[in-house]
């Protein structure tokens, strides 16, 4: 992912429905920096010049009009990243996410669709989720690092 600047930005909450507000482009380009799904905590450490109840209300203005994905990774804290998606009626975004259990960040494997389930009649889905769990390669490396150092 890269970095958008603010008229991009703009641009690109116009196309999505979104009014483009100071507050809905500060949070955008915090999501975006960031090359992952982070939390509301970490939000607000990004952008010292908006408080957490108005990033809250702007993260529900995104998830309305589906411009982020919520991941609930099990690490008790909802995780927030840009939907880049092209379409308003259908998520061609949707790819499998990886909780490290020893660094606790959630990575986006974006080259790893969600796969399809088929549901016993009746159930209508609201939402999915695929989280994988483990240990990311960095945190790998450490450990076998730490291994061999002793």
């Amino acid at each position: 992912m890269m970095i958008m600047k603010e008229n991009e930005s703009t641009l690109w909450l116009k196309q999505h429905g979104v009014k483009p507000t100071p507050n809905r482009i500060l949070v955008v380009q915090a999501l975006k920096r960031e090359h992952r799904p982070v939390s509301l905590h970490e939000i607000e450490d990004s952008i010292v010049t908006i408080d957490k109840s108005s990033i809250f209300r702007v993260l529900g203005v995104f998830k309305e009009h589906g411009l982020v994905h919520v991941i609930e990774d099990g690490s008790d804290s909802v995780k927030y990243e840009l939907c880049m998606s092209l379409h308003h009626d259908i998520d061609d975004d949707e790819h499998v996410h990886f909780y490290c259990e020893s660094c606790h960040r959630t990575l986006c494997l974006e080259h790893l669709q969600v796969p399809r389930i088929d549901l016993p009649a009746g159930f209508v889905v609201k939402s999915e989720n695929h989280i994988v769990k483990g240990t990311c390669p960095d945190c790998a490396t450490q450990q076998l690092k730490n291994v061999f150092k002793n």
